[in-house]
């Protein structure tokens, strides 16, 4: 593989490759209202050859390049393209023109970056065997974005699917590509908590929802302490309680809501029950009642072992081994865990972080900002990849 003819033109890009981020930057859009983002990016896509496949109830789209050789095998590409609902307090002067949203995720660099790597797989297509898929996905935010594309064939006929994430915890100088779990699996779950309202005064009169939930919650806790396995990885918050009405009532009803991060499919199969379990039996000692209402969102990310190899190798030949670094499982969680259902999947992390330079601010931050010159790393490593799997197919 030329690795350093894939640099290069990832090099000649770079002005452009920064003036696309920045103009997305300016122009975020929050998930499922995608509409003008979308537009751009067809845009851009029709500029380099490509022609963009759309959908008429859904923003968002992907575009293919057949490449020499037989169809097979696909190669999906994949960037999310949303934006959150965050008031930006970077001070640049790119900064985003729209009130209370910003791309605070670098959603705004995996777009660009994915841009240049279309063009850049544009010009090596004799080289290549097979098709790429160029997906740009949204409302990844939403925890559920990637199903609409799912249930819309974006994977037929698909070998793997490649995606990546600039990552402010993880130095800029690296990228971290581990087979095996990298991200947790996330749940979200609802406890309603039902008492008897009575004056504070005669607290006998009452079942107190408030005491219960207290209980409760002081309860969850020992679910991870007690009940998982120490050499397993897992995380039960509560992250609302409403509940109440006057500072001299007691509280007839409490609802609570939290979620579930692990890195296990076991320990996540049994959360439910773990759960339901803590808050009835909770509840019951005080005299109250619980109910639990648990919703299945995301599994844990896992890296496919072939293809990750794959991804090293394409990084270490394009920048060197010293790029590859490693990083803990992160208890964070990412809906291209939903592609890895149907096929092989790598996600990739693209170190952002750097001291120096004041770049030390976590994604979701008001203030969470990249140093533009690692775009270009991530456009060649979404290149290379690609490349390095199809140039590998016997046909």
């Amino acid at each position: 593989m030329d690795w350093n003819s894939i640099l290069e033109k990832a090099g000649e890009l770079e002005p452009d490759l920064i003036r696309t981020r920045r103009w997305l930057h300016r122009n975020p859009e929050l998930s499922f209202k995608e509409k003008k983002t979308t537009e751009f990016i067809a845009d851009r896509l029709r500029k380099i050859g490509l022609h963009p496949v759309t959908f008429p109830d859904y923003f968002g789209l992907y575009a293919d390049l057949e490449c020499g050789g037989e169809k097979e095998p696909a190669v999906v590409l994949r960037a999310d393209i949303d934006a959150l609902p965050v008031k930006e307090e970077t001070g640049l002067p790119f900064a985003s023109e729209k009130e209370g949203v910003m791309h605070a995720c670098g959603h705004d660099c995996h777009t660009a970056m994915l841009l240049a790597a279309a063009e850049i797989l544009v010009g090596m297509r004799k080289n290549l065997s097979g098709r790429i898929r160029f997906l740009f996905q949204s409302a990844e935010e939403s925890c559920h974005g990637a199903a609409y594309y799912i249930d819309h064939g974006i994977l037929n006929d698909a070998s793997v699917i490649f995606g990546e994430h600039v990552w402010s915890e993880l130095s800029d100088q690296g990228i971290n590509l581990e087979d095996g779990a990298r991200m947790a699996s996330c749940d979200n779950f609802t406890i309603t908590v039902h008492g008897k309202t009575a004056h504070g005064a005669s607290p006998e009169r009452g079942i107190d929802a408030i005491a219960a939930s207290a209980s409760i919650v002081q309860n969850l806790q020992q679910i991870v302490s007690r009940r998982i396995d120490p050499r397993d990885s897992a995380a039960i918050t509560i992250g609302t309680i409403h509940g109440g009405e006057r500072s001299n009532l007691i509280c007839k009803e409490v609802v609570m809501e939290g979620t579930v991060r692990t890195h296990s499919e076991s320990v996540r199969d049994s959360a439910e029950d773990w759960i339901r379990r803590c808050a009835e039996y909770s509840a019951e000692g005080t005299g109250a009642e619980a109910e639990l209402d648990y919703q299945y969102i995301l599994r844990p990310l896992f890296n496919d072992p072939k293809y990750t190899a794959a991804a090293r190798e394409a990084a270490a030949g394009l920048f060197g081994t010293s790029v590859l670094m490693p990083m803990k499982k992160s208890m964070l969680s990412e809906d291209f865990a939903l592609y890895q259902e149907r096929i092989p999947s790598v996600f990739a992390l693209v170190g952002a972080r750097n001291e120096k330079k004041g770049l030390i601010y976590g994604n979701h931050d008001p203030r969470f900002t990249v140093d533009e010159s690692i775009l270009k790393r991530g456009a060649a490593l979404y290149a290379g990849f690609a490349a390095d799997v199809l140039k590998e197919q016997e046909y």
